[in-house]
């Protein structure tokens, strides 16, 4: 890859080469599919419902934010009469996480065991993997696949995002910020690339052990430090210092911590035009405007469910930023239900 070389002027992307979004996959009229198909529009049957249960999961905490926006404008939009929210942490244990795992395929059984016991623990009318980490692995898990409930990821909608940014701002670049799978992988610049975004003008940044820090302090000098050192390596790979930039918070944990990423370009000297931070949007679909008010009010009920401790200094640290969008999902936090030994995963790890 050459990141220091800038070609011609962009093409005009392609709206057909995007996957359809969430909202479009939601807004779409029609019938469900049949039993087994896990194809986006049968998200729409939701619509048909008075009351659902839909799922948030995530390899971390980031996800909560999604559930969090979700309850409050699910309650103001008033299209259900009663909606339950599940929180479902996929992580297996406190000493291990997703992007520690040896191989790919670890990842891909273990996700799949955990959404598995999901829908057989809390029968879901809906999932939604808010986090890019376990997104990317969605197209090779066989739950996903055959699932006669949706399961869609957020990938989409961060790619949609900044390649609409892109194709306003013809010399700005796109920095794409993950974790190490997510940059790994690599589905973000691919997509982005199959849209017609010159891959000149993309600079992916892996940002190991961020996590961590903004779950247990998403306003502290720790976490500020590490994303003003990885600003600092991905400007260096950046064509033209002085063109503004698109940053892609493509982890959900990202966006908690929105003020010490623009603070980080600030004290860098370059130029932000934006956060890309596909969070909000995707709750877009929880709310489209043709679905409003059908019931006098909407009752929602949210719960957290986690294999593994939760700390009571994250819970603080996390449920402050959650408490303003939904003191519900805070509450669900506060008193999250532990449940040691929710899915199996040290016999899925591929032997030496």
């Amino acid at each position: 890859m050459n990141e220091k070389k800038r070609g011609a002027r962009p093409r005009r992307i392609s709206a057909a080469v995007l996957i359809p979004s969430f909202l479009g996959a939601l807004a779409c009229s029609g019938p469900p599919p049949p039993a087994g198909s896990s194809h986006p529009a049968g998200a729409a049957a939701l619509f048909s419902r008075e009351r659902v249960t839909i799922a948030v999961t995530d390899s971390g905490l980031g996800g909560l934010s999604i559930m969090a926006e979700a309850a409050s404008r699910m309650k103001a939009a008033r299209a259900f009469r009663g909606v339950d929210l599940v929180f479902w942490n996929a992580l297996f244990s406190n000493d291990s996480g997703y992007n520690s795992l040896p191989s790919r395929e670890d990842k891909v059984r273990i996700f799949d065991a955990s959404l598995r016991s999901l829908a057989a623990e809390v029968k879901p009318d809906l999932i939604l993997v808010g986090c890019n980490t376990l997104s990317v692995l969605l197209g090779d898990v066989p739950f996903a696949r055959t699932a006669d409930v949706p399961v869609l990821g957020i990938v989409d909608t961060g790619v949609e995002m900044m390649a609409e940014a892109l194709s306003r701002n013809p010399r700005a670049a796109g920095l794409l910020l993950g974790t190490a799978t997510t940059i790994a992988e690599g589905e973000h610049r691919r997509k982005l690339l199959a849209a017609g975004i010159e891959e000149e003008r993309l600079v992916s940044q892996p940002c190991p052990n961020l996590v961590g820090l903004i779950e247990a302090d998403w306003r502290g000098e720790e976490a500020a430090r590490l994303i003003e050192t990885y600003i600092g390596e991905a400007a260096d790979r950046l064509l033209d210092a002085g063109a503004p930039v698109y940053a892609g918070l493509f982890c959900t944990h990202f966006g908690y911590a929105s003020a010490l990423w623009e603070r980080a370009f600030a004290r860098r000297g370059l130029t932000l035009a934006g956060l890309v931070n596909p969070n909000s949007r995707w709750v877009d679909a929880l709310d489209p405007p043709a679905r409003r008010n059908r019931f006098p009010e909407t009752e929602v009920r949210a719960r957290v469910i986690s294999m593994v401790e939760i700390p009571a200094a994250v819970r603080d640290a996390l449920g402050e930023w959650l408490r303003p969008l939904s003191s519900e999902t805070e509450d669900a936090l506060k008193n999250y239900d532990l449940r040691p030994g929710l899915f199996e995963w040290k016999s899925l790890l591929k032997s030496d």
